[in-house]
């Protein structure tokens, strides 16, 4: 029976091909790190996907300390080596990352690193993450060449090739999570048409009964002027019905512009939306809140708008709540809703599972905070915590 890496290798493959197929994709990504500073007997591992705005959606890191990760602050944006790993079309290693062109520099608090391996995780031509390792354990009985030698990294091209194999796991998860998250999007497009044609056929029946009372005043005008003028003020009642509906249809069904309407208007018109569209009711409050920079509105918006989708699509909740409100300098999102609840400790729901863990992923990102209160037939209450910019 063989020992050693490859045959811890193999058992973590086997781990990760079954975790990957229930869309756990941060427990897997957390295994991968892990797994890959244990069997490659580095200090450091770290795996990050890049989001579009310049830095990270995820970062995960393993040989740090929650204390030190504190310390070392928000999560790193994309650039020196790190950006540099996103765009290589093979592993990179280097005897002192610190000497590359291409680096930066880090954080005060952050760990000294020398010798590194990096390698991109890839979706066929497109890069979408990629996976670090630093500071590899020399044994003291082996032979290392001269600092300035070819091979002086500690890290060699066997581990290279393991590497390759955990990014290939890595970029499993990851397509995985994409194509849920596609899958997602697609919902929602259905949902926003199935409401297009709902507003239509409310302003259609408004307009024919308009046209009916209108008629009606009209016969009536001659004969019986008191019942025109009822008739009449039905028919205004009407106008002003249609007219509210065709607001909706316009305003409503538009694509939400944070930047130009602000998250209050953003996450008030969506609701609107989502308590037509559903027969849950959908409530929105908020009081004292305060413009925030856009990162920190774009992460409430977003974790807004999946804990309504959870709620609204798995919960059975009959009203699903939702207020912002100030708190200090910052903000607090909660949504709350009346529907089946569940075990926070042991979700089976894959779906779900990913959506809590991409909520706190984005709350962690803008230095955030994210709870989940939830019980089998209590309800859940997921609330969001921001500091002030």
């Amino acid at each position: 029976m063989s020992h050693g890496p490859r045959s811890g290798l193999a058992a973590v493959s086997s781990a990760l091909l079954a975790m990957s197929r229930h869309l756990e994709v941060r427990d897997v990504l957390k295994t991968i790190v892990a797994s890959a500073r244990e069997l490659l007997d580095a200090h450091y591992a770290a795996l990050g996907v890049p989001d579009d705005h310049g830095g990270f959606a995820q970062f995960v890191v393993d040989g740090v300390s929650d204390a030190q990760w504190k310390a070392i602050g928000p999560l790193p944006r994309q650039h020196g080596i790190l950006a540099a790993m996103l765009h290589e079309t093979s592993p990179v290693r280097l005897a002192d990352v610190r000497k590359d062109p291409r680096f930066e520099g880090w954080p005060a608090a952050h760990p000294e690193l020398s010798d590194f391996l990096g390698l991109p995780i890839r979706d066929g031509d497109e890069a979408i993450g990629a996976l670090f390792l630093a500071n590899k354990r020399r044994h003291p009985k082996e032979h290392h060449p001269e600092p300035g030698q070819a091979g002086d990294c500690g890290f060699t091209e066997e581990d290279e090739e393991l590497l390759a194999i955990l990014a290939q796991h890595a970029a499993i998860a990851l397509t995985n999570a994409r194509l849920y998250e596609r899958s997602r999007e697609l919902t929602i497009a259905e949902e926003r048409s199935r409401l297009a044609h709902e507003l239509h056929d409310a302003v259609s029946q408004k307009l024919f009964s308009l046209r009916l009372t209108a008629q009606a005043a009209a016969r009536l005008v001659d004969r019986d002027p008191s019942r025109a003028k009822g008739e009449l003020q039905q028919v205004a009642a009407l106008a002003a019905e249609a007219a509210d509906e065709l607001r909706a249809a316009v305003v409503e069904l538009r694509p939400a512009a944070l930047d130009e309407d602000g998250l209050l208007a953003t996450l008030r018109t969506q609701i609107q939306v989502l308590d037509r569209a559903h027969t849950a009711r959908v409530t929105f409050a908020s009081t004292g809140f305060r413009a925030l920079p856009a990162a920190q509105e774009e992460a409430l918006l977003r974790v807004a708008q999946e804990a309504l989708h959870n709620a609204l699509r798995h919960s059975g909740a009959g009203h699903v709540d939702v207020t912002v409100n100030r708190r200090g300098g910052g903000a607090v999102l909660r949504v709350t809703d009346d529907g089946g609840g569940f075990d926070p400790h042991s979700v089976h729901s894959a779906g779900r599972h990913l959506g809590l863990v991409s909520m706190r992923d984005r709350a962690n990102g803008v230095g955030g905070t994210l709870t989940v209160e939830s019980a089998p037939g209590k309800g859940t209450t997921i609330e969001m915590e921001v500091p002030g910019g």
